[in-house]
């Protein structure tokens, strides 16, 4: 039996940092997997988990939850027959919505091969204070899908987010846990925690266009090119992203200035410098950066916002950064 986990959270809530706590933290006797969703079509989140002890699928270019479940079905059916990993850890993408994949995993025809674990939720408390995330359908379904909720960012948090999560925690969690964390920094022994089933939860209410038909591998490169963009758009938000070749090397504190102030509310990248690996995380004014000494096959940047912004500036900027 696969022990599954959904690990669910809005944009920009720390899902990908807790996975890689969660890697790290993984038994040595043990396999595991991900399958891992995004909004945008690049697909930044597989450069950003590769190498970290786990078999890896990609789905990118819309949510997973649409569609059918197609593309998140092939990726499962996939996983389980040619990983046979002993966990599995699930992270849809922020806009996804939980309920389809919950009923999905729950079939009865995946009962022979998985066991569902407690579904994770990730909340910063920060977004309350925005209306919106809180207006947000997904926002709202997929905490009352959560067994597990984990307050994350608690670093950032100032006293009026703390007054915020507990009059949310007294109005909304009904009994489930609650657990504060920053850099997604949990116990590992929450994935066993059993999932509840006695919480209704709303359908889907939105459909998901993408731009192409959603497949299991990330964007590449075709031809002699040399980069290509990739615009991506549904439930009222917007993506912009860019794939470069392996030879393309970028200026690192111009990219890093060009990141940190791009007018969007969510940046993620993994890019060749001078300097190595540049893993680039940013969500409102929070940015993380990371250094690492592997280099993926190319480098990719994706920009999400909630409405169309001015691609091609952007897009020129970045482009004359570019050293090569």
């Amino acid at each position: 039996m696969t022990r599954v986990n959904l690990i669910t959270g809005f944009l920009g809530s720390g899902k990908t940092t807790m996975l890689l706590h969660l890697l790290a933290q993984k038994p040595a006797d043990e396999k595991w997997a991900i399958l891992v969703n995004e909004f945008g079509e690049i697909g930044i989140d597989g450069a950003l988990l590769s190498n970290r002890g786990a078999e890896l699928k990609e789905i990118p270019g819309g949510c997973m939850c649409c569609v059918n479940g197609l593309p998140m079905q092939i990726g499962l059916n996939t996983l389980l027959q040619q990983a046979k990993p002993d966990r599995l850890l699930i992270e849809p993408t922020g806009l996804g919505h939980p309920k389809q994949l919950l009923n999905m995993l729950r079939a009865a025809v995946y009962q022979p091969w998985i066991q569902v674990d407690a579904t994770l939720t990730l909340l910063d408390p920060r977004q309350l204070a925005d209306s919106r995330v809180t207006e947000n359908e997904n926002f709202r379904d997929q905490l009352t899908a959560a067994d597990i909720i984990v307050a994350n960012k608690s670093d950032k948090w100032q006293a009026e987010d703390r007054q915020r999560l507990a009059e949310w925690q007294h109005h909304n969690l009904a009994g489930r846990p609650l657990i504060e964390a920053a850099w997604g920094a949990i116990d590992p022994a929450l994935l066993s925690q059993p999932a509840l089933t006695d919480r209704q939860v709303p359908d889907a209410a939105h459909h998901h266009p993408a731009s192409r038909p959603q497949g299991l591998a990330a964007l590449k490169l075709e031809g002699q090119a040399r980069w290509r963009r990739a615009l991506n758009q549904g439930q009222d938000y917007a993506s912009c992203g860019w794939i470069f070749d392996q030879d393309t090397q970028f200026d690192t504190i111009p990219l890093l200035e060009w990141a940190r102030l791009a007018p969007v509310d969510r940046v993620k990248g993994v890019l060749r410098t001078p300097d190595g690996l540049v893993s680039i995380n940013r969500q409102g004014s929070d940015l993380f950066i990371e250094t690492r000494p592997t280099t993926p096959p190319d480098s990719r940047v994706e920009l999400i916002h909630y409405q169309t912004v001015d691609w091609n500036a952007l897009q020129s900027a970045l482009l004359k950064i570019r050293l090569n």
